[in-house]
């Protein structure tokens, strides 16, 4: 199949971009899309829509403070936005500055400690921090939390803990795995009630998620890493579902893609690893049956991914009707629960 960046725009009001969470986690609107159908729900209908024996698969990582600013030696001013750790004093970085930053220059953050740039890793920085500290306690006391882009405020005391998921306990991402920003502890509670189980696995969410595509011929994009770990718990309870005729459910593309990633191979396998899986229409999922997500960004790799899961036209559909119903988007937005149609195109 040929598929261009066009394919997957939409137009959508600038209103409908939510600036802040609702006041509380399971108060949004849930469109379901099963099959053909498209149906109006609320989050707080979700116990409704799984069954006993199914398993939802949580990403548990925890956002970071990975905003920093600063200025050059020359005194120019930088602001800094951490892609990923990539050692306890190194990592990669988005740095923006009226003049990029040459190979040795040092970097003054947060007037408190001073950083080297040690290259260039594609778009990327790579950034030396001070050895007297940890990279993460550095983050922790003088970053800011780096909300996305098309919020157009600053991160407040309330985005600390709202852009953060109530499991939330493995530090490394620089955005939230959105999809689970809806579970507070009494949607937990029902869930368990049901006869639903949990698992978990930590996929580190970077910067790059939010880089536009840029290139018309998707067959020459390729996907940013993403780090990943998936516990041999998660495996188990993922072969008992099956076996017992249950689902198994992402919640979130980050936790689809992790799975998704790590049976590239064709089995499921337990352990760490990186994926740079670029899912379109036509892939053949391996483990997952169903889908909990928020809307995406129009012409981006997570639309795809849906399109790919749900079907092209079914997920226009689905975009095309929470605009018109005026459903809120991305982060802080409503949600869908998808369930996957093995004849998607």
């Amino acid at each position: 199949m040929s598929l261009t960046l066009d394919d997957f725009d939409y137009p959508l009001p600038p209103e409908l971009i939510a600036q802040a969470p609702l006041p509380e986690r399971c108060g949004s609107r849930l469109l379901v899309v099963e099959g053909e159908e498209l149906d109006d729900r609320r989050f707080t209908d979700l116990p409704d829509l799984v069954r006993p024996g199914d398993l939802l698969v949580f990403n548990d990582t925890r956002v970071i403070h990975a905003r920093l600013y600063g200025e050059k030696e020359t005194g120019g001013r930088v602001e800094v936005l951490i892609e990923r750790a990539i050692g306890p004093h190194e990592a990669l970085a988005q740095v923006r500055a009226s003049k990029s930053p040459r190979t040795g220059a040092r970097l003054r953050l947060a007037d408190a400690f001073d950083v080297t740039v040690l290259g260039r890793v594609g778009e990327f920085f790579h950034l030396r921090f001070p050895d007297s500290d940890e990279l993460l306690d550095l983050l922790e006391r003088h970053g800011k939390l780096p909300l996305p882009p098309y919020i157009e405020r600053a991160a407040d005391t309330h985005d600390e803990s709202r852009y953060q998921t109530v499991y939330a306990r493995e530090p490394g991402s620089v955005a939230a795995p959105t999809a689970g920003l809806h579970f507070d502890q009494w949607m937990l509670a029902e869930l368990a009630k049901k006869g639903v189980r949990g698992a978990w696995l930590t996929l580190h969410v970077g910067a790059g998620t939010f880089q536009p595509v840029r290139v018309n011929d998707l067959g020459e994009h390729r996907m940013h890493r993403e780090r990943f770990v998936i516990p041999r718990e998660t495996v188990e309870a993922i072969a008992a579902t099956r076996a017992a005729g249950g689902r198994v459910i992402a919640v979130g593309t980050t936790s689809l893609r992790a799975l998704e990633g790590a049976a590239q191979d064709g089995a499921l396998d337990a352990g760490a690893g990186e994926t740079e899986l670029f899912i379109l229409p036509g892939y053949h999922f391996r483990v997952v049956d169903a889908l909990i997500t928020n809307f995406h960004l129009p012409k981006s790799t997570l639309l795809m991914l849906v399109s790919a899961f749900a079907g092209i036209e079914t997920t226009r559909r689905a975009y095309a009707h929470a605009v018109a119903h005026s459903y809120r988007f991305f982060s802080y937005g409503d949600a869908m629960f998808v369930t996957h149609r093995h004849d998607a195109i």
